[in-house]
């Protein structure tokens, strides 16, 4: 649970866990910024009466700006974090798991989609609850008001970030599978989570090979014009530097079972195959 200083620095009223639940749960961590920062730069904000700027705090991995029991996160204001005493850990002990984000990019055709499924189905035999945020899935539903324009792309992560952190809150393993071309939109998804429970899966397949797969005939598209900006052939694919999990060479395997298994291998060795 939230250590009683840090009740008092939220001003959150949490109700004892209860019996059976132990107190001691590993819960969000809350830090005090006092640089005006927002993922795209320098933001303008309001000052105190004194003339000094507010600080900034961490509230659930977002920086927000707190107003005694309120707080102002982004454009929403007068909101307060409610905490609850199952927490994520108590639902991860339930599931025998932990929660975590696996994060697949790469370029279309580089077999993200399928190493998702072989990864999901391997997962499942194995008895860990999975869920798949596929990068055309989503688009679908919650993301179908966005294009394919710079400014769509960065939302289009910044939601699925999102929703993949709730995943992995629920003490679920997250497999996020999109192209994501821009290193910083990814990055801003890993600060949302706990260190290490964002893991950067880079599917390293050369442009030369998902152009001769084209599995959509997207490529084709793109080189006659009907497509614009993407990704690979007139808009940039930014590669991970400091990726958990590279695959897609020799050296890991290069069918999906086996890529599948390399990253079932680094979630046991982490310890996230139990609670």
């Amino acid at each position: 649970m939230i250590a009683a200083g840090a009740k008092s620095i939220l001003g959150l009223s949490i109700a004892s866990s209860p019996k059976g639940i132990p107190s001691d749960s590993n819960s969000r961590s809350i830090g005090v910024l006092r640089a005006c920062v927002s993922m795209e730069g320098s933001q303008t904000m309001s000052h105190n009466k004194n003339g000094s700027i507010p600080e900034l705090k961490s509230i659930n991995g977002h920086i927000g700006q707190k107003q005694g029991p309120l707080s102002t996160v982004g454009n929403s204001t007068n909101i307060k974090w409610h905490e609850c005493p199952v927490e994520k850990v108590d639902r991860q002990r339930l599931l025998d798991q932990k929660g975590c984000v696996i994060w697949v990019t790469g370029l279309s055709g580089s077999g993200k989609s399928t190493l998702a499924c072989a990864l999901n189905q391997k997962l499942y035999q194995k008895g860990k609850l999975c869920y798949i945020l596929d990068g055309d899935n989503v688009r679908h539903g919650l993301n179908r008001d966005l294009s394919f324009k710079a400014e769509d792309r960065a939302e289009n992560i910044r939601r699925v970030g999102e929703v993949a952190k709730l995943f992995a809150d629920a003490g679920i393993i997250c497999i996020a599978s999109l192209i994501s071309p821009y290193r910083r939109d990814r990055d801003a998804c890993r600060t949302l989570l706990p260190e290490g429970d964002f893991v950067e899966v880079f599917m390293d397949v050369p442009l030369e090979v998902c152009e001769a797969r084209d599995p959509k005939g997207l490529y084709k598209l793109a080189r006659a014009g009907k497509i614009k900006g993407f990704t690979g052939i007139d808009d940039p694919y930014e590669p991970p530097l400091n990726c958990e999990i590279a695959l897609g060479h020799e050296a890991t395997g290069t069918s999906p079972i086996e890529m599948a298994e390399t990253v079932v291998a680094y979630l046991e060795h982490k310890g996230y195959l139990q609670a």
